[in-house]
């Protein structure tokens, strides 16, 4: 029987001169998490970038609610939250507040703040729903709203000759489902397309963090992070999350295609917000 946590892991921030002094198990132990999608319980760390929690819940045969803990210090998860998720597994079901809303993959749902009972659960306990999720402080209430893959504004980028042919979904963002503060979607990368984010990029405004997924299990994702000029990597398996600081560049490079999640809080909901990096200015 799998004991539910009580309190959230938390991931203190790091600073960019502090990281170069880490090593490789430093580095994953601050900024990778290997643990996601454990049967029939919510799996989640508090990180101290924009107090944002990054987590993952894979219901089995039983039902999972998403209950708070002690070191939130608040009745409720949502008291004063909200939550973007994505489903990357077999069809589920979230229910917030007595209202049920379906997702297939790679569906997303955004409940708002001030939401007390949200429970998840898979209709196959064989082939279960995998429910990303990201949540951040919020300052007003927003409705609680689905949106299907087909309707996530599709958009279609890079080329062969650079392996990193792709299809970005955008879900909560300005233009999209209304938040305070989140901004979530994802990208899937096209069979013999390795390369994530390249040009790369640093948003100074807002955090982000990283979901792969539908990476082989034999494969990994070489993820970059790190001031420009000071970058490091990290060796990511499939269903595993990267935080990524405000001021390091998140792009990677597998060694087969995949798929990923990518969630941002902070200042500001306009997904242009980045400030591109040349490559031959990275080091």
């Amino acid at each position: 029987m799998l004991t539910q946590l009580t309190k959230l892991p938390i991931r203190s921030a790091l600073g960019a001169t502090e990281m170069q002094r880490c090593s490789t198990a430093e580095l994953r132990t601050h900024f990778l998490i290997e643990s996601l999608f454990e049967p029939d319980r919510f799996e989640a760390v508090y990180t101290h970038y924009d107090r944002v929690i990054v987590g993952g819940i894979m219901p089995g045969h039983t039902s999972v609610e998403l209950a708070s803990f002690d070191n939130l210090k608040t009745p409720y998860f949502l008291e004063r939250r909200e939550l973007g998720l994505i489903n990357v597994g077999g069809t589920g079901s979230v229910t917030v507040d007595g209202l049920e809303y379906n997702l297939e993959k790679l569906d997303a749902l955004y409940i708002g703040k001030g939401s007390r009972e949200v429970t998840f659960q898979s209709y196959d306990a064989d082939e279960p729903a995998r429910f990303f999720l990201m949540s951040a402080p919020a300052h007003q209430a927003y409705p609680t709203t689905r949106l299907a893959k087909q309707d996530a504004n599709p958009t279609r980028l890079g080329t062969r000759e650079t392996a990193n042919e792709r299809t970005i979904y955008k879900y909560i963002h300005g233009g999209g489902i209304a938040s305070c503060q989140l901004v979530m979607g994802l990208t899937v990368l096209e069979p013999g397309s390795v390369w994530n984010t390249m040009p790369a990029h640093v948003h100074d405004r807002r955090m982000e963090a990283y979901c792969y997924f539908d990476l082989p299990a034999e494969h990994r994702v070489f993820h970059l992070m790190g001031p420009p000029d000071q970058t490091r990597h990290l060796v990511v398996a499939n269903n595993q999350a990267v935080i990524s600081p405000p001021w390091s560049i998140h792009s990677g490079c597998g060694t087969a295609s995949y798929s990923f999640i990518w969630g941002m809080a902070g200042e500001n909901m306009d997904f242009a917000d980045m400030d591109f990096v040349p490559i031959s200015d990275l080091r």
